[in-house]
């Protein structure tokens, strides 16, 4: 499906929140270097695809009424083989089952577990007086508690891009802080470039959330998504 056609059924359905894969799907289509992900609708399709992909795997449930996956026990990580993945599945269900029975269940999303890189987050919101803006952080956990983000209004030139990523507290973590390996700087600036392309071509994205990003010395990999529309837009 196109982007559109995932944006129009999403309407249609009287859904402003996108579904993981949904918002994966159409931040692929962007262009934005987005981890493989497959709806499983049974355990035995869910060990298929994850046989597919290559073990790990990570689980999470797929759900337009559930955003917070893994507060709701709804995320199972690092799961090595078919086995594993067909408990997770069964495991998955019935936890959002019992604490939320009236969600809708598409199934459970299957993805490869990425490689550990320094986390990173960029995400977009609408402020009522400038507009969308663009925001740049410590991924993970860590944006939560750190809060250590840079903020800029799209559209952004490559100027801002780096700018926003030198701003942040955090910064020696990504030049390679004690010995560890710095990551790519300008593929990251190259991203936001990108994500600032998407939100401007696409006025009916009111919120947007990459997070985590997975930043390695040789590019970068975001393992999340979420896309929030305009109410009717």
């Amino acid at each position: 499906m196109t982007r559109q056609q995932i944006i129009d059924r999403a309407r249609s359905e009287g859904r402003t929140v996108l579904t993981e894969i949904e918002s994966k799907e159409v931040v692929k289509q962007a262009g934005i270097s987005i981890i493989d992900t497959k709806l499983a609708t049974s355990k035995e399709e869910a060990s298929s695809i994850s046989r597919e992909f290559g073990f790990p795997v990570v689980l999470k449930i797929a759900s337009p009424d559930i955003v917070h996956k893994s507060d709701a026990g709804g995320v199972k990580l690092g799961l090595k083989t078919a086995k594993q993945v067909g408990k997770a599945y069964d495991d998955i269900i019935e936890i959002i089952r019992q604490k939320y029975p009236q969600a809708r269940i598409h199934g459970v999303s299957v993805q490869r577990m990425a490689r550990p890189g320094v986390e990173v987050i960029i995400g977009m919101s609408k402020d009522a007086q400038f507009g969308p803006v663009l925001m740049f952080g410590l991924g993970g956990i860590l944006v939560e508690v750190l809060k250590d983000v840079s903020f800029r209004i799209v559209p952004l030139a490559r100027r801002d891009a780096a700018e926003m990523i030198r701003e942040i507290k955090g910064y020696p973590l990504l030049e390679g802080y004690r010995g560890r390996e710095a990551v790519d700087i300008s593929y990251l600036e190259e991203l936001l470039i990108k994500v600032s392309d998407f939100v401007e071509q696409n006025p009916e994205v009111k919120e947007l959330d990459l997070n985590p990003i997975f930043a390695y010395s040789d590019g970068a990999i975001a393992v999340d998504a979420r896309v929030i529309l305009e109410e009717g837009k």
